[in-house]
């Protein structure tokens, strides 16, 4: 299993994001994962393929991922364009990560509607897909209309890997992606569902074994109770419906239950215990003060399986 880092907004602006990318490089960590973040006066949401068409091209030698693009906010040609784009200045290190989000974000703050997002998900990557090979799309569903094709010369298709939590998504994913890239997913679940599911859907359709990269928050401290009321400070992902379903799964009530967090010895078992459930890939935010947070890095580029 891989372990990589998720850079979050840095208070330094856009060349504190560039630092950490080039720290995260010297440190050995293989790919970084930049969230699209929704708007909000409380977050520096910067665009998550800019970012990391700029970041690749400062620092080449690691991946960049996006975690996650949202589908609905973009046609799947121009974000073909878009990642064929930033795919070329990375040098073809780039994954792109794409997601149907959560209805309070799309139609609340976008004004797009949210129904059948399984469906929409499903002609979303039958456009994308072939339009990242170069390949002409003439598609007429009863979601989107794409007809055109995007061609870059020099530019490599990146991966995809899908938002994939529940069973469709899953079966989904399996078929049309390499992969999936979740949040806020514990431990059991990732055992119990994701990892099965997504294997079971990708063989179906004779596809390689799939990407499964589970996102949590860590931090390698001696006081979790600090580290768990940092967590609940933030925001409470369980509001939202798809995490709350994964939480109910689990078996647990607080986000903080499925958090890494611990000394060094407790958070390597934890990782550890990822990978043997079957997580190809670990994209660790560090959380609590800065030298908390420096010393949770340091653990997490050690992690050898």
């Amino acid at each position: 299993m891989k372990v990589s880092l998720t850079v979050l907004p840095d208070p330094a602006g856009f060349p504190g994001i560039l630092t950490t990318v080039a720290d995260a490089a010297g440190a050995g960590f293989p790919r970084v994962w930049f969230p699209q973040l929704p708007p909000s006066p409380d977050m520096a949401g910067w665009d998550a393929l800019t970012t990391l068409a700029l970041a690749g091209a400062a620092v080449p030698q690691i991946e960049l991922g996006s975690a996650v693009v949202v589908a609905q906010t973009q046609h799947p040609l121009a974000l073909a364009r878009q990642a064929l784009t930033a795919s070329a200045a990375t040098g073809g290190r780039l994954i792109l990560g794409i997601g149907v989000s959560h209805r309070v974000l799309v139609t609340d703050v976008f004004g797009y509607p949210y129904d059948a997002p399984a469906a929409y998900l499903r002609e979303y990557l039958q456009v994308l897909v072939p339009a990242l090979r170069g390949e002409p799309v003439d598609h007429h569903g009863a979601r989107i209309t794409a007809v055109g094709k995007v061609g870059l010369p020099g530019a490599s298709a990146p991966p995809v890997v899908a938002a994939a939590l529940g069973p469709r998504m899953l079966d989904l994913a399996g078929e049309l992606t390499d992969g999936t890239v979740t949040a806020w997913t514990g431990l059991k679940v990732v055992d119990s569902h994701i990892v099965p599911r997504i294997t079971a859907a990708a063989a179906r359709f004779a596809k390689p074994s799939p990407q499964v990269v589970v996102g949590l928050p860590v931090s390698v401290t001696s006081d979790v109770e600090a580290a768990r009321a940092e967590i609940a400070g933030m925001f409470n992902p369980g509001d939202l419906p798809a995490y709350r379903a994964m939480l109910d799964r689990e078996g647990v009530d607080d986000v903080a239950d499925i958090c890494v967090f611990g000394d060094e010895e407790s958070v390597l078992a934890q990782l550890r215990r990822f990978a043997a459930a079957g997580a190809t890939e670990f994209s660790g935010f560090a959380i609590g003060d800065p030298q908390t947070q420096a010393r949770t890095v340091e653990v997490l580029a050690a992690y050898r399986d």
